[in-house]
């Protein structure tokens, strides 16, 4: 079976034990994932929610940056950082 058949046949229950097992690094059995599993499922995960268009706040590795006032926390990443340089003198 090939990788991208494999994400066509996910079920929503196997989906959410991959990305349970990549968040906690073991498998349900206890069973730690080894460093290419952690990355192949990993792989898997990010492929089902494209596939399946999971909203961006629910996908995994979504950091809300939202504060109560509704303005974003921190600078934009793609945005360039200016330096200010402070010298005695």
């Amino acid at each position: 079976m090939t990788f991208d058949k494999m994400i066509e046949t996910m079920t929503p229950e196997v989906y959410q034990s991959l990305r349970r097992a990549v968040e906690l690094g073991k498998w349900p059995n206890g069973e730690r994932l080894t460093q290419e599993q952690r990355e192949t499922s990993l792989r898997a995960v990010i492929a089902y929610e494209h596939k399946h268009q999971v909203s961006e706040e629910q996908r995994v590795g979504y950091i809300d940056r939202t504060r109560p006032d509704g303005k974003q926390h921190g600078s934009d990443p793609l945005q360039p950082q200016v330096l200010k340089i402070l010298t005695d003198g």
